[in-house]
């Protein structure tokens, strides 16, 4: 699946689990302190921002998709870290809390799927514009070249996440954690988002780095999908969406200003371009969200519920263990 390029095996797995422990601890930080959140996504994109343009100016990526990553997911930190913390009192000395307000709890919804639907949008934009087999080669912003395969798996992938988008459920549960001795983060949690979802989302978020980012993948398909799902099935449970939001944004501002790390170093593991890989990928995203799909039908159909105006999932155990959580 992998080609390891000028290191052994052993010591890309090495830089592998170093990743993986970085961007999960610096999750912990910024999602256990208030201060630390507000600097890694108000603070430093701004003066990272500065710098792309400037200093690193046609060496961090412009391409629309990398800018439009960077940018949406830390939109999305900055919009949780609001419904988190933003409070204040009315004019009657009442308290009000942003995380009460039906409009704001729109955002986690609207932010992911429009994040979903960039990447959909560029596994179709591979399939139409790399053919299969034909060995198209697109320049990358270190002046590297990395080989993109199009093929049925782009828009395969592509039917994975429209599906992905419609199975999001419950955003009008979203609820904030309550503080303990343990736990004062305050985590944005979302009781609905199960466990089930997570992997189909993982899964499809794998092929399309797979498919599009075959250079990357071993790092931001592989190392950044996994942190979050560890911290929501251990520390963090209940609040995947927030910790993919925080190691997303971390790794693209890194990526963005040291991309010859992934690109064109001695640390850059590619594809191995098999079509039969880029099937057997795209089609278990496929096969895992329709069942989810599947399932939250049977669910609809079983509880009278609509898993947009309302939690689907109340009844199971797993949701109600997020559920008690909450404050």
């Amino acid at each position: 699946m992998f080609t390891f390029n000028g290191s052994s095996a052993p010591m890309m797995w090495a830089v592998w689990l170093l990743v993986f422990i970085i961007l999960f601890l610096l999750n912990e930080i910024s999602r256990r302190f208030q201060k630390a959140g507000f600097f890694c996504f108000v603070i430093l994109p701004i003066g990272l921002t500065i710098l792309w343009f400037t200093a690193l100016k046609g060496q961090s990526y412009t391409d629309w998709f990398h800018l439009a990553k960077v940018y949406s997911s830390t939109a999305g930190c900055i919009g949780f870290w609001c419904i988190r913390y933003v409070k204040g009192k009315d004019k009657q000395g009442r308290e009000w809390r942003l995380s009460d307000n039906k409009i704001a709890l729109c955002f986690p919804p609207l932010i992911l799927a429009i994040n979903i639907l960039e990447a959909c949008a560029r596994d179709i934009e591979v399939g139409m514009t790399f053919p299969a087999l034909t060995n198209v080669l697109e320049k990358g912003t270190t002046g590297t070249f990395y080989e993109l395969l199009g093929g049925p798996w782009n828009y395969m992938n592509a039917a994975a996440g429209i599906l992905n988008i419609i199975t999001i459920s419950g955003w009008i549960g979203i609820c904030i954690r309550k503080k303990t001795k343990k736990d004062g983060s305050r985590d944005m949690l979302w009781p609905d988002m199960l466990w089930f979802w997570i992997i189909a989302y993982d899964l499809w978020n794998f092929a399309y780095t797979y498919n599009c980012l075959p250079h990357h993948a071993w790092y931001c398909g592989f190392a950044l999908l996994l942190a979050p799902t560890v911290c929501a099935f251990t520390l963090g449970k209940g609040a995947w969406l927030q910790h993919r939001a925080h190691t997303l944004a971390l790794w693209c501002m890194f990526a963005q200003t040291f991309p010859a790390f992934q690109d064109n170093s001695m640390f850059r593991v590619n594809s191995t371009y098999n079509p039969v890989i880029y099937n057997i990928v795209s089609a278990l995203a496929l096969t895992a969200n329709a069942a989810v799909l599947v399932y939250m039908i049977y669910r609809i159909r079983k509880t009278k519920r609509n898993p947009y105006t309302q939690e689907l999932y109340v009844d199971l155990q797993k949701y109600q263990e997020v559920k008690a959580l909450a404050e």
